[in-house]
């Protein structure tokens, strides 16, 4: 017993090295999710003895110089990293801090269905309690709550962004988390269910676990494809629902008038992402939006543009636009 969880405890500072090396800052994570290292000032007056809590001040993010801060911790130093490791020998897989350079992550993680979820995603601060969203001792044997993949699913729809190829993680009880890097300078807070329900966002003070990591549900583990991705820049449109008080800034480069997209930009950024055999596909998809939104004819142009741009000959183009539009004319 005592040799597995010595080898557990390997695998998972194995992991978490190579999760630091790409750039990730991690720390050590207890079988519970939780910080592993306890806080050093938990019977401090007003600390309230959480697990990974500051000073009975409240300010203490390790500035006093010991282990045990939470995602404050977080190192991409390999000497840091095994020094938290060695501190927490019980470990048996590691948290990587969001919103942190060079990645900025943001973690969106799509719950399994409510009747055996338990809790959010991952850590949503230095020491929280949360339970990862995962249910008994399943291991993938369930999908996520089809609420939440529709919701996402609507969401893109109605900010007219799409998820790029990127990092995926598989929980234990089958839900998954959703890697995207965002920009410096801006702010993702932590959220759960205000997205969307059974959608809990991570940004800056919270953590995911990571890839490898075993916890007493079961393993986390890269879902098929996603070894060697790294986490693909978060849609604008997407970026803007994760911090509604960015919603108010004026227009920057890229097409923005008065903090608002240009009418169809989404449409044509969906277009232009498209690749060799889906190219034909976007066009159609997008133009038909359009139509049925009623700026088809005013957007045709700019997504003949786009499409050419992509490797369409302006024929195609123009041919897939007109379909795009007798399709959504209905009868005469």
């Amino acid at each position: 017993m005592a040799i597995t969880a010595r080898h557990t405890t390997n695998l998972a500072l194995d992991y978490a090295l190579s999760a630091a090396e790409s750039g990730f800052p991690v720390i050590p994570l207890s079988p519970s999710k939780l910080p592993a290292l306890r806080s050093p000032h938990r019977n401090e007056p007003g600390s309230g003895g959480t697990t990974g809590g500051t000073a009975g001040t409240g300010v203490c993010r390790g500035e006093c110089g010991l282990l045990g801060h939470g995602v404050y911790d977080a190192s991409t130093d390999p000497d840091a990293v095994r020094a938290l490791f060695a501190a927490a020998p019980w470990a048996t897989g590691y948290g990587i801090a969001c919103g942190r350079a060079p990645h900025h992550l943001i973690g969106v993680d799509l719950d399994v269905t409510p009747t055996t979820a338990t809790g959010s995603a991952s850590g949503s601060g230095s020491g929280s309690g949360s339970t990862d969203g995962d249910a008994g001792g399943s291991n993938g044997a369930q999908d996520p709550t089809p609420d939440s993949v529709a919701a996402l699913q609507q969401l893109a729809f109605q900010h007219l962004f799409t998820l790029p190829e990127t990092v995926v993680v598989l929980t234990p009880s089958g839900g998954r988390h959703i890697w995207l890097s965002g920009p410096a300078g801006i702010t993702v807070p932590n959220s759960a269910g205000r997205l969307a329900p059974g959608i809990d966002v991570r940004g800056a003070g919270g953590y995911l676990v990571g890839p490898g990591s075993v916890t007493a549900r079961g393993a986390y583990r890269l879902a098929p494809g996603s070894a060697g991705l790294a986490p693909a820049p978060c849609p604008r449109a997407l970026l803007r629902l994760l911090t509604p008080s960015e919603r108010g800034r004026h227009a920057g480069p890229g097409g923005h008038r008065g903090g608002r997209p240009a009418q169809g930009h989404g449409l044509v950024q969906f277009v232009l992402a498209a690749h060799a055999g889906q190219r034909n596909t976007r066009l159609f998809w997008a133009a038909c939006r359009a139509y049925e939104h009623g700026f088809g004819d005013s957007l045709a142009e700019t997504l003949v543009d786009a499409a050419v741009r992509t490797g369409l000959t302006e024929r195609e183009a123009r041919a897939t636009i007109a379909s795009a539009s007798r399709l959504t004319a209905g009868p005469a």
